[in-house]
């Protein structure tokens, strides 16, 4: 574990914060090379730029309303680690869609490009989370377990690195969806895809996370989580306006009669 890098002149330098911004910084090139290469506008940069401080703060928010009931709601907002990933998604798409209108930029097409980027950079972000023991699992005897005792809260009992789980299925989801668009896959589908995915993903891995649960075993990550994939599937049972052209880089054509 490794909570404090540094400080500087009493401020300090967390790895959890290092890594948010590692993940902001890659995400920002993943995205920028997947608008150059779908030829969508370069004004929809502007959009992930209101999402990640969207995101930020959504994610913020929903954990705090999560763990209201174990910590004073002060030290919670200023603690050195806690987002929620699903209010992080919440918070980032709606400022991104504010900007994307503000733009008018194609929505669906901007939000598929954003898809490889939203991957990794969750995935370097769970990186975080595993270096200051936060969201860790339940105790294991598996050689891989790890204990936390500056963790949040502290354990010296090993448990699953479910930080790592998720960062692993994150990567090859990230995988998957660039290959997908090289493939020319439709943007309704790739963005309904990763909606399921990332939903499927962090049900599964709340399985193994410790958590407050809220309805018989179900935490309420779990419960966004059902939504991302109802969202996912409203998305791939939609009919898409227009279509991506085989062969034309991604770039949207009207759809012919």
């Amino acid at each position: 574990m490794y909570p404090l890098l540094f400080r500087i002149a009493g401020f300090e330098i967390t790895s959890f914060g290092a890594m948010v911004g590692i993940a902001t910084l890659v995400g920002a090139w993943i995205f920028q090379r997947e608008l150059r290469r779908s030829g969508l506008p370069a004004d929809a940069v502007d959009a992930a730029i209101a999402g990640v401080l969207g995101g930020l703060v959504g994610a913020k928010v929903i954990w705090v309303v999560e763990h209201a009931a174990m910590a004073p709601i002060p030290d919670l907002l200023f603690s050195r680690a806690g987002l929620s990933w699903f209010g992080g998604l919440a918070g980032g798409l709606l400022s991104g869609l504010v900007v994307m209108h503000r733009r008018h930029v194609p929505k669906t097409a901007v939000l598929a490009a954003a898809t490889p980027a939203l991957a990794i950079g969750h995935a370097i972000g769970r990186i975080g989370c595993f270096l200051v023991g936060d969201d860790y699992g339940t105790p294991t005897t598996r050689p891989w377990g790890v204990a936390f005792p500056e963790g949040l809260p502290p354990t010296t009992v090993p448990v699953h690195p479910t930080q790592l789980y998720e960062m692993a299925a994150l990567l090859l989801l990230a995988w998957l969806l660039i290959r997908w668009r090289r493939q020319h896959v439709l943007d309704h589908v790739v963005l309904g895809r990763y909606l399921i995915a990332a939903g499927a993903i962090r049900f599964l891995v709340e399985i193994l996370r410790v958590h407050v649960r809220v309805l018989g075993p179900l935490a309420v990550a779990q419960f966004f989580a059902f939504a991302a994939i109802a969202g996912g599937i409203v998305m791939l049972r939609s009919r898409p306006h227009r279509r991506r052209a085989s062969g034309s880089r991604g770039v949207t054509h009207p759809r012919r009669p």
